[in-house]
């Protein structure tokens, strides 16, 4: 019987590789802390997932023993080690603040305004040019600044107070269904 087991487990990534074009691409994580590419039927390490983010590739990692969802633990390991290696993006205070969200009511708030915010930015720098082919890192730390023009920094500080307020409504709307008696929030009718 263990014999079968094995067989059928070796059966596995041939038929995930298989399913890969109909969903995302699967990829395994083993207890010895390997990463399994069903497509490519290869072992791969975090700079590979990391090319696969850069390249927009949608992938999911699943443990190899339980098929538990593995992929924003993966996510957060490629961010640790940029932060950890070459110039951070989070600053301790930030790192400090976010984590002061954690357990607050406002945490699912704040993921949805960061996560709103960075596409916007993303959606933002897509129309503006990729850096690498035409915007020196000198223009986008002026644009950073608020130097650039001021069309092209005011269509994005628009679109981030639109999202801050977005957040300011859904949040007066809970402590409205919190706190009914609460003066400044009419009780319901």
């Amino acid at each position: 019987m263990p014999a079968q087991r094995r067989a059928a487990a070796a059966a596995k990534p041939a038929a995930d590789a298989a399913s890969a074009p109909h969903g995302p691409r699967v990829l395994k994580k083993y207890p010895n802390r390997r990463l399994y590419d069903t497509q490519s039927s290869s072992y791969i390490t975090l700079a590979d997932v990391k090319k696969m983010v850069l390249a927009g590739q949608v992938f999911v990692v699943r443990d190899a023993k339980t098929n538990e969802e593995l992929t924003r633990s993966i996510l957060l390991q490629i961010i640790l080690e940029e932060e950890s290696g070459g110039v951070p993006m989070f600053s301790s205070a930030m790192l400090a603040q976010i984590i002061r969200f954690y357990g607050h009511a406002m945490q699912g708030l704040m993921g949805s305004y960061l996560e709103k915010n960075i596409q916007a930015f993303a959606e933002f720098q897509q129309r503006l040019g990729d850096p690498a082919r035409g915007l020196s890192p000198e223009s986008w730390t002026q644009f950073m600044s608020g130097q650039a023009p001021a069309g092209l920094m005011g269509e994005y500080l628009e679109q981030s107070k639109k999202l801050f307020a977005q957040m300011q409504e859904q949040m007066a709307e809970q402590t409205k269904a919190l706190f009914p008696g609460l003066p400044g929030f009419p009780p319901k009718r």
